[in-house]
């Protein structure tokens, strides 16, 4: 055998597991890819360390991309996906946690530490002075 065909066949068998990997979803017109899309560079993969779900190879995010996709292909809006998907996986499945009582903290917290820092700062500043 021709070695140059041995290198060319060990070659396609080494990539030919991340062929089979690329997702292919019929939809029907380009808005909708587009939709899925942002969908799902807006949802965080549940099991990926800070990972979204179009850069995820686990398990779990084939299973919601192929979600996500159905409900694209079926007409749903956006909305309607992620307040799914938030009242099935909580607050934690978006990048962006909407601003209400549970989420306050989260908002909020980068703020009072810079006022309290600059507080800090300057009333060890006017202690030095005096």
């Amino acid at each position: 055998m021709n070695p140059y065909r041995s290198v060319v066949m060990i070659f396609l068998v080494a990539i030919s597991p991340s062929l089979g990997a690329i997702e292919v979803y019929d939809f029907k017109n380009q808005q909708q890819q587009e939709l899925y899309q942002e969908l799902t560079q807006e949802l965080r993969c549940l099991v990926c360390q800070n990972q979204n779900l179009a850069d995820s190879d686990a398990d779990l995010a084939k299973d919601l991309k192929d979600q996500v996709a159905s409900f694209v292909i079926n007409g749903q809006d956006k909305d309607t996906i992620l307040a799914y998907m938030v009242q099935r996986y909580g607050d934690f499945v978006t990048y962006n946690p909407p601003l209400n009582a549970g989420t306050y903290f989260l908002w909020f917290s980068p703020f009072m530490v810079l006022i309290i820092g600059a507080g800090v700062l300057i009333f060890n500043i006017r202690k030095n002075k005096q």
